[in-house]
């Protein structure tokens, strides 16, 4: 995989970093994906999740049931309605995970040295001595000497809770094992992670399915976050899923590669995915810890130049039981915002942590912080030399609007779309100041209703870097007059001024449609 070397922007100036950060309306331009759960599923906490910038929930079914879930998303429409900010939702799969079952809930000691038996006989109580797990098929599918990680990331999001196992004989379906290093266990499901070893089970389990089908149907679910993608073939079985479900044949899916497999695959999976998430945690258990970083800037990288959007995780994990973040964890969130990633994603940080609210404000700081030194000038250059000629029309006239608006020190760029690809698109060349997607709603019907397509392509944009939607009134179809055109933009002003992101005389570039021909025109604004 290519990495690509994005310095920062020169020269940072060292007053910069004594003067205050300014609040504004966008906390960030990157995007934060909020995990929610036991302590941010309160009308409450999620609308303090909203007002501090998260855009995108993610609904985790490796742990919950529906109902469980359905409860929280309902606070999270009622917080929605109350902050009247846009929110998207993410279903994400259970996927090939290895759980081990816990039942009692009581506190496991493992002791280095000593021994614990892996078995799939969930009828047994979990012990010091015996761990029953959700696969039978273990014992098939490891060797004497293979390395296991049981970890509870999911629940605490700290790294000591992580247990390493070798195995050290198979005994029928049970797996014998030596425990590597003290650790205590807490709760009643952990992830068991198998490091370089396939196992036989589909991406897209009959359980996912189900989940998806029924849940995901009834949420019209705007992302479906793919667990343990590792071939390209994942995704398209995923999608002729999604297609039969009727409306879930706009879901984007996003890859998420958590193990060597997808690694390898990672070229034709960025092919068939929208977009993707580099998942750290079961990925830094695969690969040595020196590589992660390599990993990180490669994918990041090639989605940048696709531009397809990628979501980083495992950040803050600290924060889960702190109000702070540590020096290398806040470094690192800017770091991955200078790799390019679209969005940051938070798992048990939110999850369970104590202070979900913080965590999505602090992340917003640290992302915004870093967007004022990004260089985007180099970026540009490469995203272009990476396009190559002759550029596609829709290629051309995004990367026209960027460069113009950065020209013209425009204070934001408006986008006319009816897909969402030309505001993408726009996103991609990663411009400075946001980029307001106004979705004109077009006319659509199944032969027994009509209805307007436009929230979806709205909701999707709340992934992608520098991307702020707004749905234009159905009543304006997509082919609209000049006359329509100029009170939709009107609107798009009067929202961005209400916003505080346009003033008096400020310059503004718009991207729009007029009958065959597109055009990227500067307006500057009276008073």
């Amino acid at each position: 995989m290519q990495a690509t070397h994005l310095l920062l922007e020169e020269p940072i100036r060292m007053a910069s970093i004594l003067e205050p950060s300014r609040p504004t309306f966008f906390p960030a331009m990157t995007k934060i994906v909020g995990t929610l759960g036991p302590k941010s599923r309160t009308v409450e906490v999620i609308s303090g999740c909203l007002k501090a910038g998260m855009s995108v929930a993610r609904f985790d079914f490796s742990w919950g049931d529906a109902d469980y879930h359905q409860e929280t998303l309902e606070n999270l429409k009622k917080a929605v309605k109350a902050t009247t900010k846009l929110c998207a939702v993410m279903l994400d799969t259970e996927g090939p995970e290895l759980q081990v079952v816990n039942k009692s809930e009581k506190e496991i000691v493992l002791k280095a040295d000593a021994s614990v038996i892996l078995t799939p006989n969930q009828d047994k109580d979990a012990s010091s001595e015996l761990l029953p797990i959700n696969f039978n098929g273990l014992a098939k599918s490891v060797k004497k000497g293979d390395v296991i990680a049981i970890s509870q990331y999911l629940f605490t999001g700290s790294e000591a809770t992580t247990v390493s196992l070798e195995v050290s004989d198979l005994e029928g379906d049970d797996v014998v094992c030596v425990i590597r290093n003290d650790a205590t266990l807490n709760g009643s499901l952990f992830t068991l992670h198998l490091a370089h070893i396939r196992v036989d089970l589909p991406t897209l389990t009959d359980a996912d399915k189900e989940v998806i089908s029924t849940w995901g149907v009834r949420n019209n679910i705007d992302f479906l976050s793919l667990s343990y993608t590792r071939h390209a073939e994942d995704i398209r079985h995923a999608r002729d899923f999604l297609s039969k479900l009727g409306d879930l044949r706009q879901t984007q899916i996003f890859a998420k590669i958590e193990n060597i497999e997808g690694l390898t695959h990672f070229d034709e999976i960025l092919r068939e995915a929208d977009g993707v998430i580099v998942s750290r945690g079961s990925l830094g258990l695969d690969l040595p810890p020196e590589k992660v970083f390599l990993f990180q800037k490669a994918a990041v990288y090639k989605c940048n130049m696709a531009g397809k959007p990628a979501v980083v995780t495992r950040v803050v994990d600290s924060m889960t039981n702190n109000l702070r973040p540590t020096r290398a964890e806040a470094t690192d969130v800017a770091n991955a915002i200078l790799d390019g990633a679209d969005a940051i994603l938070l798992g048990a940080e939110t999850l369970r942590g104590l202070y979900p609210v913080e965590t999505i404000s602090i992340v917003g700081k640290i992302c915004a912080e870093a967007e004022k030194v990004f260089n985007q000038d180099l970026y540009f250059k490469k995203t272009v030399k990476y396009v190559g000629e002759p550029m596609s029309h829709l290629e051309s006239i995004a990367s026209s609007a960027v460069r113009a608006a950065i020209k013209v020190k425009a204070s934001v760029i408006i986008c006319f779309t009816s897909s969402g690809r030309a505001a993408r698109l726009i996103a991609k060349y990663r411009p400075t100041m946001p980029v307001l997607s106004v979705v004109i709603p077009r006319l659509k019907t199944n032969q027994l209703r009509w209805s307007f397509t436009g929230a979806f392509e709205a909701r999707q944009s709340l992934i992608v870097r520098g991307l702020f939607p707004m749905l234009a009134d159905p009543r304006h179809p997509a082919e609209s007059t000049n006359a329509t055109n100029e009170s939709v933009l009107k609107v798009a002003l009067d929202h961005g001024k209400a916003s505080g992101i346009i003033k008096s005389h400020d310059r503004v570039v718009v991207c729009q449609k007029v009958g065959d021909a597109s055009v990227v025109k500067i307006i500057e604004l009276e008073d």
